[in-house]
This record gives C-alpha cells, sequence and structure tokens, in this order.
C-alpha cells in the first residue's frame, strides 16, 4: 500500500536540486518559511513542496485563500497540490492561535497500519486567507526528519509579522505576586488537563523562591504532592547521565573525544563503520544515525540484565548517516551511564556500578536526597502515583509495574526525583558546576560540554548531550524533559536571566502542560503577551476529541470473531512473546511490559488490529495476519516491525 502511495507523489519533485543548509523563503502570498537543509522545493500552483531526500516525503504548504472553514481550506489544497488523493478525515482539532496566525486548525486522516504513512493537515488563517501545510509520505522518513519537518511548520508566519522577543529585555525578578501567577497558571492548568498532582520549584538567582506541589498523589486521594513527592523523571535521567561523565572527565578517566571502544571494548554497534566512529561524547548526541527501537525493550521479557543494552544495541541498524540528523535513541544513553559506571567501579556488575557512581559522584554530593533508582524504595511514603486515560477517555490510577521496564536500561530514563532535588540540579546548571552551598562538584568546562550545539531539533533548537538548548522568542533556555506511563518531566534554565523552573506531573496530559509552563514563566519575567493559558485550553480540549475518534474505532471489549481466532501464544526470535487469557469473560493480552483487556480495530484497508485498552497512553497494536500458514501478529514501530508467530 505504501509503495503504490508514494509513486504518486508529485513526480516532478526528483529534478529539483537539494539546498546545502536551511535556506529562508516566501510563498506566492508572503507566507515566510525555511526549506531544510537537502530538502528540495517545487513550486506547483498555489503549492511550495518541499521534498525529503528519500522522496517519499512531503510536505507542501499551500496559499488557499479564503473559505469558508479549516476543512474547506484543506480541500482546496489538497486540490492544488494532489488532486487525485482521497483521503477520509478522521479527526478535526482547533489548536491555539499564535504565531500571527488568527485561527489554526488540526486535521488527521486515514491511515491504515500497513501503509506505513503519515497523513495530514494544519489550516492556518489570517486574516479571511488560509494557508494550509499538507504531511504526506512514509512514516519512517517523517520520523527520521522529525527536525526538518518542526524546521518547516515552525518558520511558518504571515506576511508582515514580526515575532515577539525578549532579546535585550531585563528579566523581572521572581517576587511574591509573580512567583503566584505561576502557581495560579500550574494550578488551573492541571484542572483543566485533569493531571491529579504537580510539583513545581522556582529558582532567582541562584536561591530557590519556591518549592512544592499542586493537588494530589493519586486521584481520589488526599495526600498533598510536596516538594518531596517523587515522581519518575523519565528521560530528564540523560543529562544526570552526562553530569556523571562530566565528572569522570575532571577525574581523568574518560575525554570527550576518545574512541568508546578504547574505553570499553566489548561496545558495538549493528554497523562496524559506526562503532569505530563512535566517541564518548556521540554517545547522547542524538546524532549516530540510530533510530529509536523502544518496542525493543516494551516489549521484551522482564528481568534482563543492564548488559541487555549492550546486546540490544549490536543489533540495530543506522538509518541515516552518521552526525546527519536528530535520532533519539535510548539504548545509545544507556550505554553512555553504565560506561560511566563501568570507569569508576570496573569490578562491579554494570547496573550496580552505574547506580553508586550516580550515588558517590552526583546525588550526594549535590544533596539529592530524593532521587535514585531503587523502585521497591521510591513506591512507598511520598510518592506520585501514574495516572492516564481509559479507553472511553476518563482518568484513571495506572499500575507503575510497566514503568519497571526501564530498569536495565535505567541510565536513559529511570530516576526519581522531587521537586526540591530537581531544584537543586537546576542549580547547578545556573551556577556552571557549583553545588547550592558554593562547593564546585564538576569543573565548568565540563559541565558546558553538555549544552555544546549538536544536531538541531528544530527553528532555533539544538541537542547537545543529555540536554537541548533552545532559543525561544529570542531567550536562550537550557532544558530537557522526560516521559513515562502516567509521568512527564521538564526543566528550564534560563542562564542570561539566572532563572530556572522545574515541572513534574503524575498524568499522561501533564504532558501538555510542559510547553506552556515555560511560556508562563516568560510571560511572567518579560511582560509577554499572554498566550500560555490558551495553549493550555485547546490542548484539553483536543485530548478529549482525540480520546473520542479513537473510542469510536474501537470494538470493546473486542469482535469475538476474531478473539477467537487468536492463538493463545506468539513468539518473537528477538523480542519475547505476546500471549492471550481470558479473565472474567473478557480476553486478557500480555506482550512484554504492557498487559491489560484487549480491544479490536478494523483498519481502512480491511484488516483488523488488536489493541491494549488498558488505562494510559503507551499501548501496542498487533494486525493480525498469516504466514507461511503460521498465524502472525505484527507490530510496528515509525522504523520497525516486530513479527510475532504462533506457538504450536
Amino acid at each position: 500500500m505504501l509503495a503504490l502511495a508514494l509513486l504518486s507523489l508529485p513526480a516532478a519533485l526528483a529534478a529539483q536540486a537539494p539546498v546545502p543548509s536551511d535556506t529562508p523563503g516566501k510563498t506566492a502570498s508572503g507566507i515566510s518559511y525555511t526549506q531544510p537543509r537537502d530538502w528540495t522545493m517545487t513550486v506547483k500552483g498555489s503549492a511550495t513542496i518541499f521534498a525529503a531526500p528519500e522522496a517519499n516525503l512531503n510536505i507542501a504548504v499551500v496559499d488557499a485563500g479564503e473559505a469558508e472553514s479549516a476543512q474547506a481550506a484543506a480541500a482546496k489544497a489538497w486540490a492544488a497540490y494532489r488532486p487525485d488523493a482521497a483521503r477520509t478525515v478522521r479527526l478535526v482539532s482547533p489548536a491555539a492561535r499564535g504565531d500571527g496566525w488568527d485561527e489554526r486548525v488540526g486535521i488527521a486522516y486515514e491511515t491504515s497500519p500497513n501503509e506505513r504513512a503519515t497523513v495530514s493537515a494544519l489550516a492556518l488563517r489570517k486574516d479571511k486567507g488560509w494557508t494550509v501545510v499538507i504531511t504526506d509520505g512514509a512514516e519512517s522518513t517523517a520520523n527520521k526528519r522529525s527536525a526538518a519537518t518542526s524546521v518547516i511548520q515552525g518558520s511558518l508566519r504571515p506576511a508582515g509579522y514580526a515575532p515577539e522577543t525578549f532579546a535585550g529585555k531585563a528579566a523581572h525578578r521572581l517576587t511574591p505576586d509573580r512567583i503566584q501567577a505561576i502557581r495560579d497558571f500550574v494550578a488551573e492548568s492541571a484542572k483543566q488537563l485533569e493531571v491529579p498532582g504537580v510539583g513545581i520549584a522556582l529558582i532567582d538567582q541562584g536561591k530557590v523562591v519556591w518549592e512544592g506541589g499542586v493537588g494530589v498523589r493519586e486521584i481520589g486521594g488526599n495526600e498533598p504532592v510536596t516538594a518531596h513527592t517523587k515522581f519518575m523523571v523519565a528521560s530528564n535521567t540523560k543529562g544526570m547521565a552526562t553530569l556523571l561523565l562530566s565528572v569522570l572527565a575532571d577525574e581523568g578517566k574518560l575525554r570527550w573525544d576518545q574512541k568508546v571502544t578504547d574505553l570499553y571494548p566489548a561496545f558495538r554497534l549493528g554497523s562496524d563503520a559506526v562503532t569505530q566512529s563512535t566517541l564518548v561524547r556521540h554517545l547522547v548526541c542524538a546524532c549516530t544515525g540510530l533510530p529509536r527501537k523502544d518496542y525493543a525493550f516494551i516489549l521484551a521479557d522482564a528481568g534482563a540484565p543492564a548488559s541487555d543494552t549492550f546486546r540490544q544495541l549490536a543489533e540495530t541498524q543506522p538509518t541515516s548517516k552518521f552526525g546527519e540528523l536528530f535520532q533519539y535513541n535510548n539504548l545509545m544513553a544507556s550505554a553512555a551511564g553504565y560506561l560511566g559506571g563501568s570507569l569508576a567501579y570496573p569490578k562491579m556488575e554494570l547496573g550496580a556500578a552505574f547506580d553508586k557512581a550516580m550515588q558517590t559522584r552526583i546525588f550526594g554530593p549535590l544533596g539529592m536526597r530524593d532521587t535514585g533508582f531503587d523502585n521497591a524504595a521510591a513506591e512507598k511514603g511520598d510518592w506520585a502515583r501514574p495516572h492516564g486515560l481509559d479507553v472511553d477517555g476518563r482518568m484513571v490510577e495506572i499500575p507503575n509495574t510497566f514503568n519497571h521496564l526501564i530498569v536495565p536500561h535505567r541510565p536513559a530514563g529511570g530516576a526519581w526525583s522531587s521537586a526540591a532535588d530537581m531544584a537543586r540540579y537546576a542549580q547547578l546548571e545556573l551556577s556552571k558546576g557549583l553545588t547550592p552551598e558554593g562547593k564546585r562538584l564538576v569543573s565548568e568546562a565540563n559541565l558546558l560540554e553538555r549544552r555544546k550545539h549538536g544536531v538541531p531539533i528544530g527553528e532555533n533548537g539544538w541537542y547537545g548531550m543529555g540536554l537541548m538548548e533552545r532559543v525561544v522568542s529570542g531567550v536562550t533556555v537550557v532544558t530537557h524533559g522526560g516521559t513515562l506511563q502516567g509521568y512527564h518531566s521538564s526543566f528550564f534554565v534560563l542562564p542570561d536571566a539566572g532563572i530556572g523552573a522545574v515541572i513534574l506531573t503524575n498524568a499522561d496530559p501533564g504532558a501538555s502542560m510542559i510547553a506552556p509552563y515555560l511560556r508562563r514563566l516568560l510571560e511572567v519575567v518579560y511582560d509577554g503577551k499572554p498566550e500560555a493559558a490558551q495553549d493550555v485550553a485547546a490542548v484539553a480540549a483536543r485530548i478529549k476529541a482525540q480520546a473520542q475518534a479513537r473510542r469510536a474505532k474501537l470494538t470493546v471489549p473486542g469482535d469475538p470473531a476474531v478473539l477467537a481466532g487468536l492463538a493463545t501464544t506468539y513468539r518473537s526470535q528477538i523480542d519475547g512473546k505476546i500471549s492471550f487469557s481470558d479473565r472474567g469473560g473478557a480476553k486478557w493480552m500480555k506482550a512484554g511490559f504492557i498487559e491489560g483487556p484487549v480491544a479490536t480495530r478494523k483498519n481502512a484497508d480491511g484488516t483488523v488490529s488488536i489493541v491494549s485498552a488498558g488505562g494510559g497512553a503507551i499501548g501496542v497494536e498487533a494486525v493480525v495476519g498469516s504466514k507461511d500458514g503460521a498465524r502472525t501478529l505484527t507490530v510496528r514501530d515509525s522504523q520497525h516491525d516486530y513479527v510475532y508467530t504462533e506457538v504450536r
């Protein structure tokens, strides 16, 4: 299906020469854009079409003119770009105004899992005129070129619009009234998004000016979130792991430009050339060409050792050139932490060595008393339970057993922490290596090495080593986020203003609080236009609409005929097994760390998928099929297939 779809993309694009660097331009109606490096651009009537180097993904920016609605504008845009397309609209969801646009509406279209395609439209209105951005092509290319697609979409602005900038403005200090404005925003946002609990901290001129919580640790409970309530901080662990490498660099145990194989000879990737090219700094640069491969441990059996990180890396092939693109890979970050542990304590098992190195080099000296990797210890006392939406879109508490999948790969995302501890971590970044008590923990040079601009992640944003640096409205922001089932976290450091902020949430919709939280901080500090609140309101409505659209496509508890045709157990040679059982009259699935009731969905191409129907945003969808007379289930992420065959 995908091959046929791609063959029908506009053929004229192949003749265009790619640009050697990001190149600004304007459409015929004056809409500004940035053409990404290595992409081609063709003008076809009212459509400005950008084509990825793979020639299987297009982003078309169409001057649609006046239209009665966003959907009508999108229909005009498709007619101009690709009149042969006949996609069915799956969801229409308004977004918040911004970047000079009076109205923004997202439109999602039906695709089938086997098609491996991404098809969407974003309709933007200024006054009476519409501009429509169509994304059309291979899901795998859209995934690995996410930074480039972000550059295109993020750079689109109406003719004559000048973006708001705080460059050169003096920052207000975080006085009690400004702190209260931020706290009120967090409380109202949590209410709109139905997030039970949020931990926050605010820092000004090196001092914590407020830390504490909003809401409760678990839905229906009355125990409040405090400054010391523990949350899983997920990928914020990466920056902590590279901080360990910075300390070890100070100790002379490694050099950033040293080959990883010189320090850990067993290190291997799926490509010998990439293996030999990988320096210590590349382990957390998201630039080696290795794609994200999270299902490899989501679907794995429990109990894998820390060394499994290196086994999986040896089986992972790069899908882009070394240093070419931003591709986020958790296994590489895990290897970075374990390398640090092995250098600090070479005679210990990898996981134990890492845990001890983090405690003795980072958490202990920095006074992070709530932070660590012991799930049993963390899931006691003052800890926030994870929450997510169930199949009907209701907020429910979900078991934290799913998140235990990160244990074998914990340098990439297994840390527990609190708002108070994350504030100390942010203070270290603001002070360039000094603890809040003024003691040097790490040299300024090796701390800042983690912030050096690596591969671009979008317009005015770069990935370093477990940290990102962005320029937002003219303000430099050092940051990183973290996501696990039911937990979302971030911290922000504004180095020029001496201001920092932390946010930890205990529900999947909490992810939608992160960007508005930064926006509200900038509004308060620099007297920015009030946009953060409308951003939250728009995304809250979109989450509900998405939940309703998903539920409408599912048969719950599942089509009896499809469920009856399933084998009891399916196994993959690499990724473990998927099994089905009957519980209380319902069919249940266990696929690695995913366990719960199942639903079915009939896809647009006539195939059927088995869909996990438990609470939480991370699930599994498996297409029912057969091969060589045996029943199969196929699970896909954007760049990999995981095929399971029935066990007879």
